[in-house]
């Protein structure tokens, strides 16, 4: 089951992590899914589930945002901007929101497991 309190701290610092700190991405994830885990109390399956949650849904709103600047950012940047630009790159961009989502998941749920066995469970 979901800890929602565990899962929004972990999708608050996702977005933190993509947006400000991208080339030191990868740690990020290590740790903000350690965090995530740990904070669940729920063993190692409940934090990899948390954890895993938490980057599905940070990537998820990552994506919700690129669109957001793709469609309305670059309305007045010429052919490629607005509408225009994100029909030619939808595809693409589906794709990189795919692969993301499972990085995100996999990264996040192996550390998350991992912080998880080490924090004491609730019952």
């Amino acid at each position: 089951m979901a800890k929602t309190s565990a899962v929004l701290i972990g999708f608050i610092l996702t977005i933190f992590v993509k947006l400000f700190f991208a080339p030191y991405e990868f740690v990020g994830l290590l740790i903000i899914g350690f965090i995530t885990g740990y904070l669940a109390h729920s063993g190692a399956l409940g934090g990899l589930w948390n954890a895993a949650l938490a980057g599905a849904l940070g990537t998820i709103i990552s994506a919700i945002l690129f669109v957001l600047v793709a469609t309305f950012g670059g309305s007045f940047a010429g052919p490629f901007g607005g509408l225009t630009g994100f029909t030619i790159s939808g595809i693409t961009s589906l794709i990189t929101v795919i692969e993301s989502l499972i990085y995100y998941a996999i990264v996040m749920g192996i550390t998350g497991a991992i912080g998880g066995a080490l924090a004491p469970k609730d019952e």
